[in-house]
């Protein structure tokens, strides 16, 4: 099974949310708590079931390129 993880650049993110909209696994959400040294709300990996498959649809959509995906094969990681 192919797994995936998001690295993400908060200070970067402007909050447009467009990474949210698009992601078929619903692991991003926009910060409630926080904010970056731009003033904005950034958008948080939320993924404590490791459901990302590393699809990356959300680092296309993202206009600030903040998001780095990661892509592993979880049959290949050794034990």
């Amino acid at each position: 099974m192919v797994r995936g993880t998001v690295a993400i650049e908060t200070d970067r993110c402007k909050g447009c949310e467009l990474c949210t909209r698009v992601c078929p696994q619903d692991i991003l959400h926009m910060s409630r708590e926080a904010f970056n040294a731009r003033g904005y709300r950034p958008v948080m990996l939320v993924d404590p079931e490791g459901k990302c498959t590393g699809c990356a649809l959300c680092a296309l959509m993202c206009p600030d390129v903040v998001l780095t995906i990661y892509r592993y094969d979880s049959r290949r990681v050794a034990a």
